[in-house]
């Protein structure tokens, strides 16, 4: 099994702790203002700002049954393996990009809720991000017909996209299917939501707690038009 984590860093953790049960997350255990996890469908973890990881940097963890056979299905990649304090062992994949994935044992199974994680990897090569996460246990379900995006799913709960861009990066992202009733749900509770529909679908807009960029929630992805399903 294998759970996708998305982590932020965060200035407000406590006011992202808020955004994420509006959004539909429960903690998993006490939160802390060093690290809090939220689980959903698939882990959304909040980390306190540190010098090395200003405010909205988003990093990519997958947690796994097997940290010694996951090693292994990625021989051919650039792979390094080193103990954290707090984590234990901690394998790291590097792309050719410079993007780093990060994967420790400690997979649970968190694919309920209204709400899921997906964040996206931005990177030129769409083939190389898709084959890493592969070789890691995921899954591709979306595939665009023109190349530029995959939709990768994990077991456990949780997808990552994969979308083709010159700047390499991770973006925070969720996906949910009742983005009204979810925007009325945010408003509410003093987090003003809009809901935006263009050519690419409906996406539900938060703004940040830190202050950045607007949080993004997209809807379920339904109409294949340009788009196939992968066996």
């Amino acid at each position: 099994m294998i759970t996708v984590q998305q982590i932020r860093y965060t200035g407000d953790p406590e006011r992202w702790w808020a955004l994420a049960e509006r959004l539909g997350f429960t903690a998993a255990g006490e939160p802390a203002p060093e690290w809090a996890e939220f689980d959903g469908d698939g882990v959304l973890a909040l980390h306190r700002t540190a010098d090395a990881h200003s405010a909205g940097r988003v990093d990519l963890h997958l947690l796994v049954d097997d940290l010694v056979a996951t090693q292994a299905r990625l021989a051919g990649f650039d792979v390094s393996r080193n103990a954290m304090a707090g984590v234990g062992d901690v394998v790291t994949v590097r792309a050719r990009s410079g993007l780093t994935v990060t994967v420790s044992e400690g997979a649970r199974r968190a694919s309920n809720g209204p709400i899921a994680v997906q964040p996206i990897w931005f990177q030129a090569d769409v083939d190389e991000a898709r084959a890493i996460l592969e070789a890691l246990g995921l899954r591709a379900e979306i595939v665009a017909d023109w190349g530029g995006w995959v939709e990768m799913h994990a077991d456990g709960g949780g997808s990552v996209g994969v979308h083709g861009a010159e700047e390499a990066g991770f973006g925070l992202s969720f996906v949910a299917r009742d983005l009204d009733a979810l925007a009325v749900n945010l408003t509410d509770a003093e987090f003003p939501a809009s809901v935006v529909d263009e050519a690419y679908g409906r996406s539900l807009r938060i703004p940040d707690p830190d202050g950045g960029a607007d949080v993004w929630v997209n809807a379920v992805q339904d109409d294949l038009y340009g788009y196939h399903r992968e066996d």
